[in-house]
């Protein structure tokens, strides 16, 4: 099949690691790079860097990756549809869901592919975890928690801790779950002096009945990424920073020592921890992306569903402010 001519709007944190791998994707030619603010990370070797995103589609590209702040997201994605370029903007997919909609909107009237950099669903940890659930591994699935927290970078200025790393996470739980959120209901902490929040702590509930947990910071001197999926068999966690899955199952052995042997819900059974191939993410992503565009069936999240995580984390948001739970399509129940 024919090459496709690949673009890069963005070269920061993330355009570096997409510039890297887009150059060694087969099937994707990396064309031509453009950032406002220069090449800070040396990555456009052998291309001119572009001042904006006309310059890019001036340049004939088949497909897109914007990797620009947020507040920017949308005007460069409609100027892509415009010119029909098939593209992949970095999460958010918007400022706010409304207009999320609308750049959704724009690439699915158009015939192209609109994806969104969700890139936790190529963790190979999560999709281990999600063949395993769908297999009925865990049975029946009572909760999905998750653990996102980390110190502050010093990058992020456009928005808070729920839409930069919280959309990871809601996407992650409703992808593995193969489920929307219905409702949520969460509490925030402005702790940095700044005007959105850096910590949030969110409870929600999704359709399929599984409830869902997730905290959030910037405010730990730690990393941490983890998400705990609990059924009726036992429980995974998934530790997407190292992509290690291990399975704690219940106890099927009767306890004969009295001071254990209470009742705890469940008993303690094997621990196993899966070994399996650990791909980079990101370029499973970019992989995805060419595969879509050639027609193929990935697990890409797509606009409309990164819509969908915009609007679940908004009504988190909302509730925080409101002290209350909001019903996920904005009506609010106190």
């Amino acid at each position: 099949m024919a090459v496709l001519r690949a673009g890069l709007l963005g070269l920061g944190m993330m355009g570096r690691h997409h510039a890297r791998i887009l150059r060694d994707v087969e099937g994707v030619e990396l064309v031509a790079v453009a950032d406002p603010g220069g090449d800070p990370h040396r990555v456009a070797t052998g291309l001119e860097v572009l001042s904006d995103v006309d310059a890019l589609i001036a340049a004939g590209i088949d497909i897109a990756v914007v990797a620009i702040p947020t507040r920017f997201h949308a005007d460069a994605a409609f100027a892509l549809a415009d010119a029909g370029v098939h593209t992949l903007v970095e999460k958010p997919i918007a400022d706010d869901t409304e207009t999320g909609r609308r750049v959704a909107e724009a690439f699915r009237s158009r015939g192209l592919i609109g994806a969104v950099g969700h890139v936790e669903r190529f963790n190979p940890a999560l999709q281990q975890l999600r063949s395993r659930l769908a297999h009925g591994d865990a049975g029946d699935v009572y909760q999905i928690a998750t653990r996102r927290q980390s110190s502050f970078p010093s990058r992020i200025g456009d928005v808070g801790v729920a839409k930069d790393l919280g959309t990871h996470d809601i996407d992650l739980t409703g992808w593995v779950a193969q489920s929307t959120y219905s409702s949520v209901s969460a509490q925030t902490a402005h702790k940095s002096g700044r005007d959105h929040e850096d910590m949030i702590s969110i409870t929600g509930r999704l359709e399929n009945g599984i409830v869902a947990n997730h905290l959030i910071n910037w405010l730990s001197p730690m990393k941490e990424r983890v998400t705990v999926v609990t059924g009726e068999r036992g429980a995974f966690v998934a530790d997407t920073a190292t992509g290690d899955l291990t399975f704690y199952s219940n106890g099927t052995v009767a306890l004969e020592w009295e001071s254990v042997s209470t009742f705890r819900g469940v008993s303690e059974g094997d621990v196993t921890r899966f070994a399996f191939a650990k791909k980079e993410p990101l370029r499973s992503e970019l992989e995805a992306f060419r595969d879509t565009v050639r027609g193929e069936s990935t697990e890409l999240s797509t606009m409309a569903e990164a819509a969908h995580t915009l609007e679940v984390v908004e009504s988190a948001l909302r509730s925080a402010r409101a002290g209350g739970e909001l019903i996920v399509t904005g009506r609010a129940t106190v």
